[in-house]
């Protein structure tokens, strides 16, 4: 009878392989951007997105491909996933671009890349003295284009809370510019 079991898993499993396949194409490049600004090593992030993936196929294949935001649902294990890496490692989180340069375009010239690279800094100067809920907002928002009702689900927020924090942080991420 186990045999049986395991034969029906494995069908199940070749099911929603192809289709956590594409979904991991979709969003391997966004949440290992997302994770690499949180934690600044290239290899931590990529140790962390390989675990947030398993962790997706797990839960995504425990619930049977019905997940209805794919993109929340990733991030939120993302998140969930840095929190635990720096409770783990007891250190504090710092936001970090000095390699951001990779993960840019490399269609754009070298004067352009050196001008967004000097903004860029002064930018990672100044998340890095705001809370980290408006660096998590701010990076989910304008770095990965997500929409307010998503950042909700991830931050498990209402929309309202996550409009208005995102309002703050902005404000918080100017007054550090200025």
């Amino acid at each position: 009878m186990s045999y049986l079991c395991d034969i029906l898993i494995l069908y199940y499993m070749d099911e929603h392989k192809e289709k956590f396949g594409q979904i991991y194409d979709q969003y391997i490049d966004k949440i290992y951007r997302f994770i690499y600004l949180k934690v600044s090593s290239q290899e931590t992030a990529e140790d962390i997105t390989s675990k947030v993936f398993l962790k997706g196929w797990e839960s995504y294949f425990a619930q049977g491909g019905n997940v209805s935001n794919i993109a929340g649902f990733l991030y939120k294990i993302a998140r969930n996933a840095v929190i635990d890496h720096y409770r783990d490692k007891g250190r504090t989180n710092v936001v970090s671009v000095d390699h951001l340069a990779e993960l840019a375009d490399h269609k754009s010239n070298i004067h352009e890349r050196a001008v967004i690279n000097e903004e860029v800094e002064k930018v990672k100067l100044a998340l890095q003295n705001i809370k980290k809920d408006y660096q998590d907002m701010i990076i989910m928002h304008y770095l990965e284009d997500m929409p307010i009702q998503e950042i909700s689900e991830v931050m498990e927020r209402p929309p309202g809370t996550v409009r208005v924090m995102l309002h703050r942080g902005i404000k918080a991420l100017k007054t550090e510019l200025s």
